[in-house]
């Protein structure tokens, strides 16, 4: 039986023991939101901003919990507005991806991904996100590929070209890199 329209979604065991569940913000109990926000600072050693919580809230989120219920890893995708060659496409990007550092290597990012990206898959005309040193090779793996073309945003003072901003990873999109990327402002990072 299908879930009812808000419910999150939960899928099996995994082979490894622990729990996949999604859930938009708006369905997470506050405890798993303190939980992976918590995480985050613990993954990225302190170098996660407000700001960069923030950015992941209001979309999706993939939890994987061990049997005993510790948050494991986490990995949110939310709606931001790319606009390329004259069209305005909704882009699925991923935030606050993070593994627990004691239980890296051991294919849960991989878990977070697959969830993720069926998100983007059915919701979005594509993926897109800023990835870390460390986990660019995650993504990678998952076939995103860093764009090649120039990026900017629509500030609050209109276009605005970033030449010396790090360029994201796309997924499924088939984008010319001949002409620039442009994506909706934000508060703290733009990517």
């Amino acid at each position: 039986m299908a879930p009812e329209y808000g419910e999150p979604v939960t899928t099996p065991r995994t082979p490894e023991g622990t729990v996949l569940r999604t859930a938009h913000t708006a369905d997470a109990t506050p405890a798993e939101l303190g939980a992976a926000r918590a995480l985050m600072d613990l993954a990225f050693d302190g170098d996660f901003s407000d700001d960069d919580w923030t950015h992941g809230l209001g979309g999706m989120h993939a939890f994987v919990h061990d049997r005993e219920g510790t948050l494991l890893a986490h990995g949110s995708v939310i709606q931001r507005r790319i606009l390329h060659n004259g069209r305005s496409l909704r882009a699925g990007y991923v935030e606050a991806v993070a593994v627990r550092p004691d239980r890296q290597r051991l294919g849960l990012g991989g878990q977070i991904m697959d969830a993720l990206e069926g998100i983007v898959e059915r919701a979005y005309d594509l993926g897109a996100l800023s990835p870390s040193d460390e986990g660019e090779k995650l993504y990678r793996a998952h076939g995103w590929v860093t764009w090649t073309g120039s990026v900017g945003t629509l500030g609050p003072n209109g276009v605005e070209p970033m030449p010396d901003e790090d360029p994201p990873m796309l997924w499924h999109a088939d984008l010319d890199a001949a002409h620039p990327l442009f994506i909706d402002w934000r508060d703290g990072d733009v990517f």
